[in-house]
């Protein structure tokens, strides 16, 4: 390695990291949250968990989940154990739902605001792919 003579230009690396602005978070766009998982748990009953996208999930929101076109709503929403007033684009949270079982929900189902542009299934879609990693190349 040979180092050439001269100053330095720009940022150092923590300065650089520092400088990045986190994604805006929309809170003023229709719920959408996709289900990572189902739980069964003991005592309290069915709770989806999933990062909300956009929109805000509150308790008491009448939720539909896309496309089994399930309605319900949902009674407490939890973030690393501790009760929500609201959940905002970016949290990870468990939500508890009224009447539903573990079995009608399933991980890659889509929760919505029944009364706010609920999602709907879709036939097709189009897509942006970019592989940034496979596996023998």
């Amino acid at each position: 390695v040979d180092r050439k003579e001269g100053k330095a230009e720009g940022k150092c690396l923590i300065e650089a990291l520092d400088a990045i602005l986190p994604p805006a978070r929309p809170t003023d766009k229709p719920l959408r949250l996709p289900l990572q998982d189902v739980y069964k748990i003991g005592g309290i009953g069915t709770v989806p968990v999933g990062r909300v996208e956009t929109g805000v999930l509150k308790p008491g929101t009448v939720v539909v989940f896309a496309p089994a076109n399930i309605t319900t709503e949902v009674k407490s929403v939890e973030m690393h154990h501790e009760a929500l007033q609201e959940a905002v684009p970016g949290d990870n949270v468990g939500f508890n739902v009224k009447n539903v079982s573990v079995k009608e929900l399933r991980r890659g189902f889509v929760a919505g605001d029944s009364k706010n542009n609920p999602p709907k299934g879709a036939a097709d879609f189009t897509a942006q792919v970019i592989v940034l990693n496979h596996p023998g190349q």
